[in-house]
């Protein structure tokens, strides 16, 4: 009998010990936010536009590798606005072709900011001062309005507005431009006045059409019949003359 209430004891003993013995249990790991998706600036800017011009020039310049890198690599995001080539076609004065390798790669970085902004963010941009591009301050800063919902651009030397949003999911916007953006850091402040809006036509006045009747109200188209009416009184006195002239010959 003792040895049976012993052999209890032990397997007792052993139980707890085996509880003691186990870990806690861990609540599950949550897994981790899948990764935004990698957007191909290049493939992106080939399908939409077209935007070849542009796109060269960030080839040329390698600020397509730092746009890239941007876009993908890090939280901020990056905010781009590219102008048609119709834009470039149109640009004579200032010309492009005069512009050294590094100014040239200025010009590009002038075209982003190292951040995402949807389109409803600009509005809380338009109230503050001058923004920051990837090409800096100063010279490099750009202006916002608000107008309706439009957005408008100002560097100084370009007013232009976002005339369509090719891609706007974070972290990479891309929203077309109509005029290329150049900065007061490369072109000065010595900038051309904006010409004049062309004057509206001016429409000239009908004219009046003639009025039927006179001033003393009878109409214009009497006057034949009262110089007809002279002309029959003259034939009569002429008559009358010539009836007495005869008369007076025949007495004598």
């Amino acid at each position: 009998m003792v040895f049976v209430i012993a052999a209890l004891l032990f397997l007792c003993s052993s139980a707890n010990a085996q509880k003691a013995a186990s870990p806690p249990s861990l609540a599950p790991t949550p897994a981790p936010a899948p990764a935004p998706d990698h957007v191909n600036l290049t493939d992106l800017l080939t399908v939409a536009g077209p935007f070849h011009t542009f796109l060269n020039y960030l080839e040329s310049t390698k600020v397509l590798d730092t746009f890239q890198n941007q876009a993908n690599n890090t939280e901020e995001g990056i905010t781009i606005f590219v102008p048609k080539d119709d834009a470039f076609k149109s640009l004579k004065n200032p010309s492009l072709s005069k512009l050294t390798q590094d100014q040239l790669k200025q010009l590009c970085l002038f075209h982003a900011m190292p951040h995402f902004y949807s389109l409803a963010e600009f509005k809380n941009l338009s109230q503050g001062g001058p923004v920051n591009t990837y090409a800096g301050s100063g010279g490099y800063s750009l202006n916002f309005t608000d107008d309706s919902g439009t957005v408008h651009l100002d560097s100084g030397w370009t007013r232009t507005k976002v005339s369509s949003s090719v891609h706007s999911t974070d972290p990479v916007a891309v929203y077309q431009v109509d005029k290329v953006l150049l900065p007061e850091a490369i072109f000065g402040t010595d900038i051309p006045p904006m010409p004049a809006p062309a004057p509206a036509p001016v429409v000239a006045p009908t004219a009046d059409a003639p009025s039927d009747t006179s001033d003393n109200g009878t109409s214009p188209k009497s006057s034949p019949a009262n110089s007809s009416g002279v002309v029959i009184n003259w034939g009569i006195w002429n008559q009358l003359v010539l009836a007495v002239s005869g008369g007076l010959v025949l007495f004598l």
